[in-house]
C-alpha cells in the first residue's frame, strides 16, 4: 500500500478509477515531458526512482507549462525535505511507500506545508 501526502498530512488514496484506466498516465523520470500526449488525461504520476533524482520536478513544471490541469502526483521516494518544492514544480499530491511514511512521520511532512510561504522569493518580496 501506499501514503498520499498532501498539505494537509497523510491520506488514503482517494483515486477510484484505477490506474490502468484511460487518462492516466505513468511517466518515468527520464521521460521527455515535451512529447507526452496530455490531452484527455486526468492523472499523471512522475516516478521518482531516488530521492537524489530530480528529474521529476522538471518534468512537473513542463508539464504544467504546456497546460497540464490534471492531478499531477509525484510516486516514489521523495523525502520530507523535497515537498516543497514538488509543490512549487506543480505536484498537486506524493505518493510514498508506508515504509517510508514510517521513517518520516506525518509531522515531519506538515512541517514544509507552507510552501507557498517559506520560499526565497516570498522572503525577498516581505
Amino acid at each position: 500500500m501506499s501514503v498520499i501526502v498532501t498539505d494537509s498530512g497523510f491520506a488514503a488514496d482517494d483515486w477510484t478509477k484505477g490506474f490502468e484506466a484511460e487518462g492516466v498516465l505513468d511517466l518515468a523520470s527520464d521521460a521527455d515531458p515535451v512529447t507526452v500526449d496530455i490531452d484527455g488525461v486526468e492523472m499523471i504520476r512522475v516516478d521518482f526512482p531516488s530521492f537524489a533524482d530530480g528529474r521529476g520536478f522538471s518534468i512537473a513544471r513542463h508539464l504544467r507549462l504546456r497546460g497540464y490541469k490534471g492531478r499531477l502526483r509525484a510516486k516514489g521516494h521523495v523525502i520530507n525535505e523535497q515537498y516543497a518544492m514538488a509543490r512549487r514544480c506543480g505536484f498537486d499530491e506524493v505518493e510514498i511507500s508506508e515504509e517510508l511514511a514510517a521513517r518520516q512521520p506525518a509531522d515531519l511532512w506538515a512541517s514544509r506545508a507552507n510552501w507557498q510561504e517559506n520560499d526565497y522569493q516570498a522572503r525577498m518580496r516581505g
